[in-house]
C-alpha cells in the first residue's frame, strides 16, 4: 500500500491548489494512505458510526459556517472526538478559517491544518485528480514505449530481440518515444498509462553504438512524457515450429493490472523491417476501432468465392 506525506502533498500542489499552512510545520509529517475524501459533515453531528477517518477531510463554508453555530465546549468536544479518529489532514476552503482554540488542539494532537483559497469544487476536483494519479496502481517491465499514429504502442520481448533498434527506426520515421528499457504502468481510470521508470531524460542504450538522447538528436517533438497503452507487440525469435497467427482472426490479449490489453506476437527474423510491421499494426488496429476488420473483410469474401465456385460447379448426372 503506497504511503505519502502532507509534506509531500503540500509542497506538490502548494501553488496549485492555492495552500497555506494552519498549524505548526511539524504536523506535516502526517502520513496519507487512501486516494480518497470525506467532508465530515454528519461526525461533526456527533455521528462517528461510519467516518472515513483515513481520508483527507476538507471543510467547505458549510462546515464552518455549522461550527460557528455550536457553543465553543461543544464545538471542541466534536473536533476533539474527530482528532482523536487520527485523521492525517484537514483542509479549510474558501480562505475561511478556524478559531484558534481548534488550531491549538490540532497542534496538541498533531493534526495538520492546511487553508485554501479555492472554493469546495475546485479544491476537491484537483485534489482527486492528484490523488487517483499518486494512488495508482503500478508495475514496472522491461519493455519501450512508442507512439506510433497517435496510438501507445508497447514493444516487448527479451533483453537483445531489438525493441530499442525497433523504436529508434520508429522515432526516424517520425513517431515519438515514450520510455526505453523500463517503463512503469499504471492504471488511471480504467486505462493503462505507460511513462519511463528513469527520469533521466529520453536516452536510449543502442548495441554497439551506446547511449543517444533523442531529444537533442531529433527534436522535443520525437518525444512524450507518459502515453496511453492500446497494443502491446511482442517481439520474439523466428522458430520453425511455432504456428504464428497468419490471418488475423484470432484476438489474442495480454493482462497489465486487471486490464486485457490486445497483444500481436511479432517473429523476428533477419532481414525483416520490423518497424514498417508495427505501423502497420497501428494502422490496422485503428481500421478496427472505425469499424473495419481486415481479416473478415478477406474472410468474408473467400467465402464468398467458394460459393459462387460451389454454384457454378456443374452436376454430374
Amino acid at each position: 500500500m503506497k504511503v505519502i506525506t502532507i509534506r509531500e502533498l503540500f509542497e506538490t500542489k502548494k501553488k496549485d491548489l492555492a495552500l497555506s499552512l494552519v498549524t505548526e510545520p511539524e504536523t506535516l509529517n502526517k502520513k496519507l494512505s487512501s486516494q480518497f475524501i470525506n467532508r465530515p459533515g454528519l461526525a461533526l453531528a456527533g455521528y462517528l458510526d461510519v467516518f472515513f477517518s483515513d481520508c483527507l477531510q476538507v471543510f467547505g463554508e458549510v462546515e464552518v459556517r455549522y461550527l460557528q453555530t455550536l457553543p465553543e465546549e461543544l464545538m471542541l468536544e466534536r473536533m476533539r472526538r474527530i482528532f482523536q479518529m487520527d485523521i492525517p489532514c484537514i483542509i479549510i476552503t474558501k480562505g475561511l478559517t478556524f478559531p484558534p482554540s481548534i488550531e491549538y488542539l490540532a497542534n496538541d494532537l498533531n493534526i495538520p491544518i492546511l487553508s485554501s483559497r479555492l472554493s469546495t469544487a475546485q479544491l476537491i476536483q484537483l485534489l482527486n485528480r492528484y490523488l487517483l494519479d499518486v494512488f495508482a496502481l503500478e508495475k514496472t517491465i522491461h519493455a519501450t514505449l512508442v507512439e506510433v499514429f497517435s496510438l501507445g504502442i508497447l514493444l516487448t520481448g527479451k533483453s537483445g530481440i531489438g525493441k530499442s533498434e525497433c523504436a529508434l527506426d520508429l522515432i526516424h520515421r517520425g513517431h515519438s518515444l515514450v520510455g526505453d528499457d523500463l517503463i512503469t504502468i499504471r492504471l488511471i481510470d480504467d486505462k493503462l498509462i505507460g511513462k519511463s521508470s528513469r527520469d533521466l531524460g529520453s536516452f536510449m542504450e543502442i548495441r554497439g553504438v551506446g547511449f543517444v538522447n533523442v531529444e537533442r538528436m531529433f527534436g522535443i517533438e520525437r518525444v512524450r512524457k507518459q502515453k496511453e497503452i492500446d497494443l502491446q507487440i511482442e517481439l520474439m525469435p523466428w522458430q520453425e515450429n511455432i504456428d504464428y497467427e497468419r490471418i488475423g482472426l484470432a484476438n489474442n490479449y495480454a493482462e497489465h493490472l486487471g486490464i486485457k490489453l490486445p497483444i500481436i506476437y511479432l517473429p523476428v527474423s533477419p532481414g525483416k523491417n520490423v518497424s514498417v510491421i508495427v505501423e502497420v499494426a497501428a494502422m490496422n488496429m485503428i481500421l478496427k476501432v472505425v469499424g473495419y476488420d481486415a481479416a473478415e473483410d478477406f474472410n468474408r469474401l473467400l467465402h464468398e468465392q467458394i460459393r459462387k465456385q460451389t454454384l457454378q460447379k456443374p452436376v454430374v448426372t
